[in-house]
């Protein structure tokens, strides 16, 4: 397996063979951090500004100070590239904690951020993006600020562990009936030609495919519904899918042992994987490929 460096601190490279964390680093101690998962294909970011932007969103809200500029971070990020030589698809992750303290609740003074980032190999989820993926329904019982990509996963990872134990992809969050999201991705309900998402509040992530996706679905002119749908809806919906970086446009077939329509992706979803695929640059990336071979 190949052996990619990473990101630590100021603007030191390392190998991931040799990384250590302090034993009194906030992100083991409270989750005290916030993290942004970046898309690759074919050696470049997709929606790289973004994500730089989202990060500093959220640094912004649960008060870490960054050390770096939006540019500096951007500048970094594609040296990342660089230096493991990255042209396939794959991602980043890219981990910013308040830093290295004494155990304390309260925010330890003059300690600057620690902000790590590395890059994996990641293939297209192709049999899934074709054929679809089934999801569980369980109930949303995470914290008020979704909208904060914090470290504070652990309601998400129970939730997506919950679904890969009843042989699923995915979990469908909900409060009180409304579908919020999913535990790592958004959801998405289409109804009589029309996309129905939740609006972007404090209770879902801001997701920047979720953005493309409106975006897309606009100059498709497919009307794009922000308004939270319910768990009762989903019986009668004609199609269903999911957005995140790492899932794209992801058809949802069956939901709690139920099929969605006829059980295959609908057309709606067809376009905006179609139209996703142009905007990065995926098609024009395999169809190079098949030429230099």
């Amino acid at each position: 397996m190949a052996v990619y460096p990473i990101i630590l601190s100021q603007t030191s490279f390392i190998s991931s063979d040799d990384l250590t964390y302090p034993y009194q680093e906030r992100a083991l101690q409270f989750g005290d951090g916030i993290y942004e998962v970046i898309r690759i294909y074919g050696g470049r970011y997709y929606l790289l500004e973004e994500h730089v932007n989202r990060l500093f969103r959220s640094a912004e809200a649960v008060k870490i100070e960054l050390p770096f500029t939006k540019r500096e971070v951007t500048d970094l990020l594609l040296e990342l590239l660089e230096k493991n030589n990255m042209n396939e698809d794959g991602k980043v992750y890219m981990q910013v904690s308040r830093g290295t303290a004494p155990r304390d609740h309260v925010f330890p003074k003059d300690v600057p951020a620690n902000i790590y980032a590395y890059v994996q190999e990641l293939p297209r989820a192709e049999e899934k993006l074709q054929n679809g993926v089934s999801v569980i329904t369980q109930r949303d019982v995470r914290w008020e600020n979704c909208y904060i990509k914090s470290l504070n996963l652990l309601p998400n990872v129970l939730a997506k562990q919950t679904a890969k134990e009843q042989g699923c992809d995915e979990a469908i969050l909900h409060r009180d009936g409304r579908v919020t999201e999913c535990s790592s991705s958004n959801a998405y309900l289409v109804k009589d030609g029309k996309i129905y998402t939740h609006p972007e509040t404090n209770n879902i992530l801001h997701g920047c495919v979720r953005m493309k996706v409106k975006s897309l679905a606009e100059d498709l002119e497919i009307p794009f519904v922000e308004e939270a749908f319910h768990v009762e809806d989903i019986q009668d919906a004609d199609e269903m899918f999911l957005t995140s970086s790492t899932s794209e446009v992801m058809p949802i077939v069956n939901v709690d042992s139920e099929k969605i329509a006829d059980g295959q992706p609908g057309p709606i979803t067809r376009k905006l994987q179609q139209a996703y695929d142009q905007d990065a640059g995926i098609e024009k990336a395999t169809e190079k490929e098949t030429v230099s071979k």
